[in-house]
């Protein structure tokens, strides 16, 4: 199947400017008149977002590891619906992944071998001049099946700096599709997961207009599109793109500044076979909705709001009636607030939800961080005993006390090492650190 014109925004490292770009190319070319939507390659939250916020359409994740190929190819045929353009915004370095098998590594370069879909490649050149050609022509022939159509020059200081990098590239053999001058774009705020949440940034509208008017100016928008290949999946994927079955008829989903890292596919993808979502904020005090048949707390940024939470009386006791007879899950943050207590950045303790025994800690931070196979220990909402559900785990809280709950599961990491047990469950509530992206077929 043909579908719209793609390009991967591709990068050498993190912090290279590739989420300024992005979200400003999709602005821009919306101020076209075009139908524009943007993906991201692998398992980041934020970036949907701003995706989303700049194209009025939702984003998603391309995930080649978690995903298997034919659920992948479905997910992005869907996303490419109704489209002109799709935007792909790689995570970390374009060939940044794991070892775990051909076009199965995690990063976007599998995307655009598998695909077909060409990169611009985005170069941040400051403390370099020439030697960013160099980069550039590097990654132009690391892999003669992922194609580099041109690159952008971001951070550049000066009309010298860029003619001796323009130079350097026309002699590599590689299109320069325009300059970025240092500073050109506010920097965007970030925290200790990464960039500061869309729906937390002050002005955003305003502040996606400005990328959009700095990526104008700065780069050629009809290279970009001429660069731009149409997209052809496979015509077989109707009714392989469901990652995970919705877990209830009626799902309330905890929404807020603390609670909202869950995947933009599994939302639409519960919605599409029927599920209905009801979204309450534990920051505004709110209890899930009695007449929901589950309770989903996503992860997020519980430690930043531990005492708000701690005082959210409503909440709490809502909370607890409802897990008296339906099920609650929590991931990552869900699972802190469902434990005995979060101690917070400055040492505080506060106490939360109680309905898991285990008690964590902001304070006593370590960085975990990694692709997780998870093998389920018994039926919870994310499914039944036995089954392998892939996703990912990034967080910096650690469990001070483990408590006496049964785990919920039993993990790996991406390439098959044992992590052990992992999570809790007790009656109606399971949780764990691990983000659910989908699960491995039968």
């Amino acid at each position: 199947m043909i579908g719209p014109k793609a390009i991967i925004v591709g990068a050498p490292r993190s912090g290279s400017g590739k989420t300024s770009v992005t979200t400003g190319l999709l602005r821009a070319f919306a101020r076209r008149g075009l139908r524009v939507r943007g993906a991201k390659s692998g398992p980041d939250y934020i970036d949907p977002g701003f995706h989303a916020a700049a194209t009025n359409a939702p984003g998603v994740n391309l995930d080649s590891w978690a995903m298997e190929p034919a659920l992948l190819a479905a997910m992005l045929a869907e996303q490419g619906e109704d489209t002109d353009l799709l935007i792909i915004e790689s995570a970390m370095g374009l060939f940044d992944g794991i070892e775990a098998g051909e076009g199965r590594s995690g990063a976007a370069a599998d995307l655009a071998r598998r695909f077909g879909i060409p990169v611009l490649l985005v170069l941040d050149c400051s403390g370099q001049s020439r030697s960013a050609a160099a980069v550039a022509h590097g990654f132009a022939s690391f892999d003669p099946d992922v194609r580099v159509a041109g690159v952008a020059l971001n951070q550049i200081a000066s009309d010298r700096h860029e003619q001796q990098i323009a130079d350097a590239m026309r002699k590599a053999g590689l299109p320069v599709f325009g300059t970025v001058r240092r500073n050109a774009v506010s920097a965007m705020p970030e925290r200790h997961l990464g960039l500061v949440q869309a729906r937390e940034h002050a002005a955003l509208d305003d502040f996606i207009e400005q990328m959009a008017d700095t990526m104008e100016a700065a780069l050629d928008l009809d290279a970009i599109w001429d660069a731009a290949t149409p997209l052809r999946t496979p015509a077989d994927t109707a009714g392989r793109a469901l990652a995970l079955p919705p877990p209830a008829q009626r799902i309330a989903m905890a929404q807020d500044d603390a609670f909202s890292f869950i995947y933009p596919h599994l939302l639409r993808q519960w919605r599409a076979a029927g599920a209905e979502l009801r979204f309450f904020s534990p920051l505004a005090d709110e209890a899930p909705p009695k007449d929901c048949d589950l309770c989903w707390l996503p992860g997020g940024y519980p430690e930043l709001h531990a005492a708000r939470l701690a005082a959210a009386g409503t909440f709490m006791t809502g909370l607890r009636a409802f897990a008296q007879t339906k099920p609650v899950h929590g991931e990552c943050g869900g699972f802190m607030a469902l434990g005995r207590s979060l101690e917070d950045a400055d040492g505080v303790t506060h106490e939360m939800l109680g309905l898991l025994s285990h008690e964590t800690s902001y304070a006593k931070r370590k960085m975990n961080l990694g692709y997780r196979r998870a093998t389920l220990s018994a039926d919870c909402p994310v499914g039944s005993a036995g089954t392998v559900v892939r996703g990912h785990e990034f967080h910096y809280a650690r469990v001070t006390e483990p408590g006496s709950d049964e785990p919920l599961a039993d993990l790996q990491d991406g390439i098959g090492n044992d992590r052990g047990a992992s999570g809790g469950r007790r009656g109606h509530v399971t949780g764990t650190f691990f983000h659910a992206i989908a699960r491995e077929p039968a």
